[in-house]
């Protein structure tokens, strides 16, 4: 049995327990080492999923 806490103890308890918050404060863990994405680069994906909400997109109804 140890007796004494080394300082990898205390880091690795400490990450656990930091963790274990987040999870209870997000619902889920969150990543921290995902890449920041510009919102000045090009992306065809995100602007057309914004147009499908758009107010300015319409389908034209026949009237009779």
């Amino acid at each position: 049995m140890k007796k004494r806490i080394t300082q990898d103890d205390y880091i690795k308890a400490n990450r656990k327990a930091s963790r274990e918050a987040e999870i209870k404060e997000h619902g889920h863990p969150v990543c921290y080492k995902r890449v920041h994405r510009s919102k000045k680069v090009y992306n065809r994906k995100k602007m057309k999923a914004d147009d499908k909400g758009s107010a300015f997109f319409y389908a034209p109804m026949s009237v009779h």
